[in-house]
């Protein structure tokens, strides 16, 4: 007499994953970590509507929103958390950057508040453009302009 061993049936594994998964999916809903009244903000304006020109709303590589932007752009940064190009037209110089995930894209507009500015920002991605740019660019990306406020002496103070 032969033993024979029996294979698990495929389906079986598939199904108990996804039985896992969707059991696990309100554990991780829920306990999401408090987060300051500025990082809610701009959760908020990751749901903006797409841009007559971009017609998606799905987070768009570097090069694709340099290309709506008419330029091709110079990758500077390629880390796990971002990436970065740079574009240098007529209108001039600016940054785009991407992230893999929202709350990356959180972090780096806090720490980007420090130093003040306007920003296009988006679903993953954030625009740092001379305020003059930002306008045209909002039309063809969508994405809202944030002014983040900056810390420290103005240049008017004493």
């Amino acid at each position: 007499m032969t033993h024979r061993t029996q294979q698990p049936y495929r389906g079986h594994t598939a199904r108990l994953r996804r039985g896992a998964a969707i059991a696990l999916f309100p554990l991780a809903v829920a306990c999401g970590g408090g987060e300051d009244d500025a990082a809610a903000d701009r959760k908020k304006v990751a749901a903006v509507t797409a841009a007559p020109e971009a017609g998606v709303v799905a987070p768009a590589k570097v090069e694709v929103i340099a290309g709506l932007t008419g330029c091709t752009a110079e990758i500077r940064v390629e880390a796990q958390e971002l990436r970065e190009g740079q574009c240098r037209t007529k209108q001039g110089e600016y940054r785009i950057t991407t992230f893999p995930e929202e709350r990356f894209k959180v972090t780096w507009l806090d720490t980007a508040a420090v130093y003040g500015g306007k920003y296009l920002v988006g679903t993953r991605w954030v625009v740092s453009a001379p305020p003059e740019l930002l306008a045209g660019f909002r039309s063809r990306l969508g994405g809202s302009v944030e002014d983040l406020g900056g810390v420290g002496p103005s240049a008017s103070a004493p």
